[in-house]
């Protein structure tokens, strides 16, 4: 009887959570609009400035962000729309 009950709890309990994972990343139409939400740009884990060759950690850290807006990355150092 306890089992019957529980069930459909934990089912209430964990599909908001799964629902919420799954959601997409945005993609922005132009750095511009990007930078209003991520000031310093989005990049991959562990990215590196291309020009100095040092890690960079001012900007926000988000690889599903980054993919979805991978083409705004100009130098190719793993972070999209970057600002000093």
């Amino acid at each position: 009887m306890r089992t019957r009950r529980f069930i459909p709890l934990l089912l209430i309990a964990i599909v908001p959570a799964v629902s919420a994972d799954a959601a997409t990343p945005k993609k922005y139409k132009n750095c511009a609009a990007l930078n209003r939400v991520y000031p310093h740009g989005v990049g991959k884990p562990r990215a590196h400035d291309k020009a100095s060759g040092d890690r960079v950690t001012n900007f926000r850290v988000s690889r599903t962000v980054y993919n979805a807006n991978k083409g705004k990355d100009r130098d190719h150092d793993g972070i999209a729309c970057e600002k000093l």
